[in-house]
């Protein structure tokens, strides 16, 4: 009777495997996969170019205002940036800002002029008696040439103006082949600055005109000899707004007898 009366106990055993463990591997796991983004995100950026930086950048300073923007508002500022009669200036003292920042500054600074005219921003790559961007007689930027040209092409590469470049000669005959004198050996050497530009960044659609002029646009016309009238010219165009492409007659007129004047610009 005592066997009978005793209470009969059930043990189930639990699965070892199916226990709650709780949600802290995840969130150690989500931890893992941002900080994984975060190093990826930062490889990609060492690697892209200071346009690109700068939009990220300026993107994280100010998402409303600078999202559909590249950049700042400096000469390296994207494809946004236009240059208007307003804010040519700025790319004038931007762009004297990249170029005392070369290695060969003290070489080259008395051989860059910078004037806003009519037609936009003037840039004259002028050649002196110790100091040249081409080798006599030849069409090929030598060493000097090639890095400025090049340092400016990175420059206004950034910007949606248009570039016009122009090779100018001095007055003296030029002493090679019997059919090739000054307006080919001008013509070449600015093709020749087109082609570097575009190699070295210049977008392929960004050049407007490339013209040679041989002695007829003399820098100094008092002194036709001297080797700052050899120069090549770049022209950073300006972007015309709506409101200005209906300017009056006298108006255009005026600006394109500005334009026709020469070395009265400078």
């Amino acid at each position: 009777m005592e066997n009978s009366a005793r209470p009969i106990i059930i043990v189930k055993k639990k699965n070892g495997h199916t226990g709650h463990h709780g949600g802290a591997w995840k969130v150690a796991y989500a931890d893992f996969v941002t900080a994984m983004m975060a190093l990826f995100i930062v490889l990609w950026l060492l690697n892209t170019s200071k346009p690109v930086r700068e939009a990220v950048g300026g993107y994280f300073k100010d998402p409303s205002a600078t999202a559909k923007k590249v950049g700042t508002n400096q000469s390296g500022s994207g494809e946004n940036f236009s240059l208007s009669k307003d804010n040519m200036p700025k790319l004038k003292e931007e762009l004297q800002k990249s170029i005392r920042q070369m290695n060969d500054f003290d070489k080259f600074k008395n051989q860059i002029e910078m004037t806003v005219t009519s037609e936009g921003l003037r840039i004259e790559l002028l050649e002196s008696a110790s100091g040249t961007f081409f080798d006599s007689g030849s069409h090929s930027p030598n060493r000097d040439g090639t890095e400025l040209l090049s340092m400016l092409s990175q420059e206004l590469s950034k910007l949606p103006n248009k570039i016009s470049i122009e090779g100018h000669t001095d007055s003296k005959p030029y002493s090679g082949t019997r059919d090739y004198g000054n307006w080919e050996l001008s013509t070449d050497r600015a093709n020749a600055a087109r082609r570097l530009m575009q190699q070295s960044g210049l977008r392929q659609d960004q050049v407007s005109q490339v013209r040679g002029f041989s002695d007829q646009k003399l820098r100094k016309p008092s002194d036709p000899l001297d080797p700052s009238n050899r120069r090549i010219t770049l022209i950073v165009q300006y972007v015309v707004k709506s409101d200005e492409e209906h300017d009056s007659p006298a108006r255009t007129a005026a600006d394109e007898k500005s334009v026709g004047s020469g070395t009265a610009e400078h």
